[in-house]
């Protein structure tokens, strides 16, 4: 019997949602500002993930941390893929295809305001369909309760001013009720919905016989003795054999939210059991037989004519900023922020939430700077510049500059360790203070790469590969 380990997504795979269709599994999860957003990802054993396309390729132009495609839900609907998200400074918008590699739809504003946010579609066997959605607090004003809409069945607009459902301030200790999931079995409705916050909080559902309530409350998946913090926000999706399993995220704080996923049961009195008896399971059995490991890209030699799926922009990318030639990146130094945080040119890839070895080699041709960065609410990197008079260096952080004695490739690179402590390496050694990796607005630090001057010069990135410590 094979077993699996968890986290199964040991990354920032945020807010992440599962549906199955046939024999194939496939994930979404939110990405804010980055571009392209929407990541698909495919599986056939809810384990071994793989990335196969994004839906959402066009955000912000600059950097906005914390805005842009909030929690997502994936669902497929009358022969298509539909993925609902909110832009809490737009709306609740959704985009869909017919094959989840794409292409997919420009996103489609359903319904417009301020604070709308974790948005789930249902369509009734009746041919109703129905909306239900959060609220953030931040620009809504209010939080900790969920409202549903009757929907045009083609999601072309909600159909009423939206009725309130669950009204958690009324619930004793809720806070943060949020992102919910909105399912019928049995004819039963059924809104999963995780509250408590994303540190120390847990997965509730709630089951009504009518879709606009009265709603009943149990919360099933709690941290309990575990060393699982917060286990909650996910999706159900059932197996080919009938079986049950949930699949959320726990937050690590630098790494992310990182995916598990748990098995799952409907006990005698009807409610789902998840885990351990309502805890999470740190190890099981594999749900379906036979799958191939796998797991989301990290590497890559860019060898490929287009950029690594792993890969993203901190906003809209401008197609002057690099290219893809003789198996290599080539990123063009152009002017932007110094701060790396506020840079829409840096190219991200999530940071593994396992100590790793990451190493590049650049080579630096004309004015400019360019590295490898470690970016999240801090930022640092490590990498080469060269000035007027010509000189190559090394620089990172507050140490001098190391000249470079040959004018050519540099291999640099970063140790990160346990707790996300980052060690950064230049040819082989080590290079500045140990720097620690912190967490972004709602997401993990990212692994990124970037070219910076006024234009003229270029860096030439080869061979990047991220090594696992097992």
């Amino acid at each position: 019997m094979r077993t699996y380990r968890n986290p199964v997504l040991n990354a920032d795979w945020s807010d992440p949602d599962v549906i199955r269709v046939g024999d194939d599994f496939y994930l979404t999860a939110s990405t804010f500002t980055k571009v392209p957003g929407l990541p698909i990802l495919h599986s056939r054993d809810l384990v071994n993930w793989t990335i196969i396309g994004h839906a959402y390729t066009r955000g912000y132009d600059d950097v906005r941390p914390g805005c842009g495609v909030w929690a997502p839900s994936l669902r497929h609907h009358d022969g298509r893929f539909w993925i609902f998200f909110g832009d809490p400074d737009v709306g609740i918008c959704w985009v869909s295809a017919e094959d989840p590699r794409g292409p997919w739809t420009p996103p489609h504003v359903v319904k417009p305001g301020l604070g709308l946010i974790d948005p789930c579609p249902l369509w009734d066997e009746d041919g109703q369909a129905y909306l239900v959605h959060g609220w953030a607090k931040s620009r809504a004003g209010v939080n900790n309760r969920l409202t549903l809409h009757r929907m045009a069945p083609d999601g072309g607009t909600v159909l009423d001013e939206g009725t309130l459902v669950i009204d958690a301030d009324l619930l004793p200790g809720y806070r943060t009720l949020e992102g919910p999931k909105l399912y019928k079995r049995d004819g039963t409705y059924w809104i999963f919905a995780p509250a408590g916050g994303v540190e120390q909080g847990w997965q509730s559902v709630f089951r009504a016989e009518s879709i606009f309530g009265p709603y009943e409350d149990r919360i099933v998946l709690e941290q309990g003795g575990t060393d699982v913090n917060g286990p909650h926000q996910g999706g159900w999706v059932d197996t080919p054999s009938g079986e049950h399993w949930f699949m959320h995220f726990q937050d690590r704080g630098p790494y992310g939210r990182v995916v598990h996923l748990q098995p799952m049961e409907w006990g005698a009195d009807g409610w789902p059991v998840m885990g351990n008896g309502g805890e999470p399971v740190a190890e099981h059995r594999v749900p379906v037989p036979g799958g191939a490991p796998a797991a989301p890209a990290t590497s890559d030699d860019f060898a490929g004519p287009e950029l690594g799926l792993q890969w993203s922009w901190q906003a809209n990318p401008d197609p002057s900023w690099w290219e893809l030639r003789d198996g290599a990146l080539r990123l063009a130094c152009v002017p932007g922020p110094d701060d790396l945080r506020e840079r829409p040119s840096v190219l991200g890839q999530r940071l593994p939430g396992v100590p790793c070895t990451v190493t590049v080699t650049v080579t630096l041709a004309g004015e400019g700077r360019a590295g490898l960065a470690v970016v999240g609410d801090t930022a640092a990197f490590v990498g080469v510049e060269r000035g007027a008079d010509g000189k190559l260096a090394l620089i990172c952080g507050d140490t001098d500059p190391v000249p470079v004695a040959e004018d050519g490739p540099v291999t640099i690179g970063a140790r990160v360790g346990d707790g996300a402590l980052v060690t950064f390496l230049a040819d082989g050694g080590e290079i500045g203070a140990p720097f620690q990796a912190t967490q972004g607005r709602w997401v993990g630090a990212v692994l990124g790469l970037f070219a910076a001057g006024d234009g003229a010069g270029e860096a030439i990135f080869e061979a990047f590969t991220v090594d696992i410590e097992r």
